[in-house]
């Protein structure tokens, strides 16, 4: 039985992560997850994916205060600049109009935040031994392959072990976390963003073809390959029943795999 190695939260879309002891769930998410995002004039989401600049934004932020810290990657740290989100927003939304040459503004959804995909507000899970894995793949560390990635639970076990979390289109896999039951809800298909180093934007060219050979070479025997859309796949997503919101996980906490059970059994998220 695995154990959470790390939780993490990234409480800006697309901008660094904040890794806590502790997490409880509202709206179905991680508490401060994708709590903020960047939205430009036309209300499109200005995510990493549409806009590889973000990459070089260092931040970090204070949940208690909701301030949120910025600066360039190549600038020092004592140039980075904080604002109150709840009374300086428009100062940022100044800052990261300034950088990106374009206006943007910075809109929180403190309930279920914004999440990629409606089905699966859960936290993604990804192993050690996967982050390990795929840092060898391209002579990563396993840190820089977590920042890429971007998952939100870390579970000390073995490459691909989570794999466990997932199945085909008639069954769903039930697993628990410490005292939250959560279902799998598929296997993370990738964008762009893997390919590029977090911190400078800098891309691994091939990333994608080189990820797809090794991922199907290495594909667990006891893993459901069928049910991938292609190899450009890693990490499972979850997703977890309403009347879980307020239940809390922690590092340390055991992963249990409960069992598989016809999807049409499972509870509605």
């Amino acid at each position: 039985m695995p154990t959470v190695d790390a939780l993490v939260t990234h409480p800006v879309k697309s901008l660094d992560p904040m890794p806590v002891e502790t997490a409880d769930l509202v709206g179905g998410r991680l508490r401060y997850d994708r709590e903020f995002a960047l939205f430009d004039d036309d209300r499109e989401l200005v995510n990493a994916t549409r806009e590889p600049a973000l990459h070089r934004v260092r931040s970090s932020y204070d949940p208690e205060t909701r301030t949120l810290t910025v600066r360039e990657h190549d600038e020092p740290a004592d140039e980075a600049v904080s604002f109150a989100l709840d009374s300086e927003r428009g100062d940022a939304n100044a800052w990261f109009s300034e950088f990106l040459d374009y206006p943007v503004a910075l809109v929180r959804d403190a309930g279920g935040g914004f999440v990629d995909r409606d089905y699966a507000k859960g936290p993604a899970v990804i192993s050690t031994g996967t982050l390990e894995a795929i840092g060898d793949w391209f002579d990563l560390d396993p840190v820089n392959v977590r920042r890429r990635f971007r998952a939100n639970v870390v579970v000390d076990a073995e490459p691909f072990w989570e794999d466990r979390l997932w199945t085909g289109e008639d069954e769903v896999v039930a697993f628990r976390i410490g005292d939250v039951e959560f279902e799998g809800a598929g296997c993370c298909a990738r964008c762009v963003v893997p390919s590029r180093d977090p911190d400078t934007g800098d891309v691994i060219e091939d990333f994608q073809a080189r990820f797809v050979e090794r991922r199907e070479a290495t594909m667990p025997d006891w893993a459901d390959a069928d049910a991938l859309d292609h190899y450009y796949q890693v990490m499972a997503l979850s997703r977890v029943h309403e009347s879980e919101d307020g239940g809390e996980l922690a590092v340390g906490d055991d992963l249990e795999v409960v069992g598989k059970r016809p999807r049409e059994d499972a509870p509605e998220a």
